[in-house]
């Protein structure tokens, strides 16, 4: 159980990294250059794993980072960079929240992973809680932000089970900088097409890159995917939840926008989702009869028939070996 913690501690550090990088994306970076943004935010990040970890692809790995590379970085943050434009901060990260249920149910068919009943209440608690912040918020929030954020999350979670399916015993920091290296590149020609000639760098904006490249992006999907290999996806989903909580409390904190009654109750009930999911306590069923030994000695415990051979077993084995000299 205290392993388990500690993998929830570590994975839960991408998430908030999440939600705080949709205030950073709405206040600091330029507003019109979504595929510059995403490829800004990949590529650096791919580029920084990879001098981490010196290893090329080999065999299959080639063609499957391609392929997450294009799901998991070049379609998704450009559409969480539309999102994070069009979307109060507080809203884009809500909106994200819908992604452990949609985890649950493509783990379920291409991992095997059967969800809990632990874990589905608590995708309904967390999607209530959404909910209730949604509909409390300020304003009207945009059908296009709306429509980016709800793509963004079937692409990740689709992405996401495709990695915990095929990573395995892969390095994990490697096979990161190559899916972050490949989306990367796969953006940039895109944005010189549509978007012209990329956009200038001030300090600020530099400044909220490298958060965006080496926080949110280098560090927080290396830790997500180690997260994936080892906690159960529905626990990985519900610990997704701390995305929108973080991303209201900025957007409350830093950006002025207003944190009401309603969405205070939605936020408790999406913590609540998230202790739902927490994984289970190993229970260690000990058979009384079973050979336990502790520093090369049986334990007493076990019967004295179990441990040593009886006279005549004993008296056969002889027998047999006389027989066989």
């Amino acid at each position: 159980m205290e392993a388990n913690a500690r993998w929830v501690a570590l994975t839960a550090v991408a998430p908030v990294a999440w939600g705080a990088n949709y205030f950073v994306t709405r206040e600091f970076l330029p507003m019109d250059r979504p595929l510059y943004g995403a490829a800004l935010r990949a590529l650096p990040a791919g580029l920084a794993l990879l001098a981490l970890r010196r290893r090329r692809p080999r065999g299959a790995w080639w063609w499957r980072s391609a392929v997450l590379g294009l799901v998991n970085v070049s379609v998704f943050f450009a559409l969480v960079y539309v999102s994070s434009q069009l979307l109060p901060t507080s809203v884009a990260s809500t909106v994200m929240a819908a992604s452990p249920l949609t985890m649950m149910f493509i783990a379920w068919p291409l991992v095997s992973e059967r969800p809990r009943p632990a874990h589905l209440a608590g995708a309904v608690i967390g999607l209530a809680g959404v909910c209730l912040m949604l509909l409390g918020g300020a304003g009207a929030a945009s059908v296009a932000g709306i429509l980016a954020a709800a793509a963004a999350v079937l692409v990740s979670s689709f992405g996401h089970i495709l990695t915990k399916r095929w990573s395995g015993d892969a390095d994990m920091i490697a096979t990161t900088a190559w899916q972050l290296t490949a989306g990367g590149l796969f953006l940039l020609p895109v944005a010189a097409v549509v978007e012209g000639a990329p956009p200038a760098l001030p300090p600020p904006t530099l400044l909220a890159f490298c958060y965006v490249a080496l926080i949110a992006t280098a560090l927080a999907f290396t830790v997500w995917f180690t997260g994936l290999r080892h906690l159960p996806a529905g626990t990985v989903g519900l610990i997704g939840l701390l995305n929108p909580v973080t991303g209201v409390l900025l957007g409350t904190a830093l950006a002025g926008e207003v944190l009401t009654v309603q969405q205070l109750c939605g936020l408790a009930l999406v913590l609540a989702g998230v202790t739902l999911g927490r994984p289970r306590r190993a229970t260690r069923h000990t058979d009384r009869h079973a050979d336990l030994r502790i520093d090369g000695h049986v334990d007493r415990q076990r019967p004295r028939s179990a441990v040593r051979p009886s006279r005549g077993t004993a008296a056969n084995d002889r027998q047999g070996d006389t027989a066989r000299t």
